[in-house]
């Protein structure tokens, strides 16, 4: 006998704000209020984000492709669902994470990486490794590196990278179509929705991991934030991969079921709120961009810290 259809209504209902609301935006606010609807459809850009994190992890409904159906067109236009879904659950592997060779989202760089770079580049990634350079510049050289990846990947036929963007492609094509009828210009739609809706999720991604010696350590909580509905709770973070089947909607009751033992649990690596992390790493370097623990040379070929 099949399962019955779970449906989170919460999740479906938010995508189905998601997607209106941008709509609205576009086609009835931008032509008498441009800056506010640019300004609307940005922080949705950001939703859709986070959205995407939420429908790769099994939600809202038990069947994958429907899941992905439900966010496959890509306001922020960047990332394949599949390519994005491959990478983030290899990060998902915690005994790995800020690994630069094992984590596909780590932002260290091992040693003889970091010394074979130009100087120019080593100062992009130092000023990456502020609040301040990873909203402005890190949307910039995250999609830089991976689109270069990505051609590598599809030029070798790797396993569903060329499917993966035979799916994105025409759903970009279907956005940039909305975005023509709406009356934007592509260049303003990359700058004034794209750029600052991963912007602000960079916010949330900055100091989301960091070595430690214990993989639970590595994981921050930030307790408390306007942005947190934006975020869908993954400010919680070590909640999120201690339990990645747990709905966004059930991030803050699990949290504050085993508040104590979810913070001894990472090690204290905890902050009341992202005004905190400003403070601390505004414009000062979070830590460097060498992993602190890797040793490993070129020629070992796979990841070890």
């Amino acid at each position: 006998m099949r399962a019955p259809l779970r449906l989170e209504w919460p999740t479906l209902g938010l995508i189905g704000l998601c997607y209106g609301g941008w709509l609205f935006a576009g086609f009835w606010l931008y032509p008498s209020l441009p800056l506010l609807a640019l300004a609307i459809m940005a922080v949705l850009a950001g939703l859709h984000s986070s959205l995407v994190h939420e429908c790769l992890h099994g939600h809202p409904t038990r069947y994958r492709l429907l899941n992905e159906a439900l966010v496959t067109l890509p306001l922020s236009l960047a990332y394949p669902y599949r390519r994005y879904k491959a990478t983030h659950l290899a990060h998902h592997h915690d005994e790995r994470l800020t690994d630069p060779f094992d984590d596909p989202e780590s932002y260290y760089r091992a040693r003889w990486q970091y010394e074979r770079l130009p100087g120019w580049f080593r100062t992009l990634l130092t000023l990456n490794n502020t609040l301040l350079g990873r909203v402005i510049l890190g949307p910039w050289l995250v999609a830089g590196g991976f689109f270069i990846d990505e051609a590598r990947q599809a030029i070798a036929n790797e396993r569903g990278v060329r499917l993966a963007w035979a799916i994105h492609l025409p759903a970009m094509a279907v956005v940039l179509a909305l975005v023509w009828a709406m009356g934007i210009p592509l260049w303003l739609y990359v700058l004034g929705v794209c750029w600052p809706g991963l912007s602000l999720i960079g916010i949330r991604t900055f100091a989301e991991h960091r070595w430690h010696e214990t993989p639970s350590g590595r994981t921050i909580i930030v307790e408390r934030s306007p942005l947190a509905w934006l975020f869908l709770y993954n400010n919680l973070h070590i909640v999120h991969h201690k339990q990645p089947s747990a709905p966004w909607y059930e991030l803050p009751r699990l949290y504050r079921e085993r508040r104590a033992e979810w913070q001894a649990m990472n090690g204290g690596y905890v902050f009341p709120n992202y005004w905190a992390l400003w403070r601390l790493w505004g414009v000062t370097m979070k830590e460097p961009v060498i992993h602190p623990a890797l040793h490993q040379e070129p020629q070992a070929g796979v990841g070890a810290v």
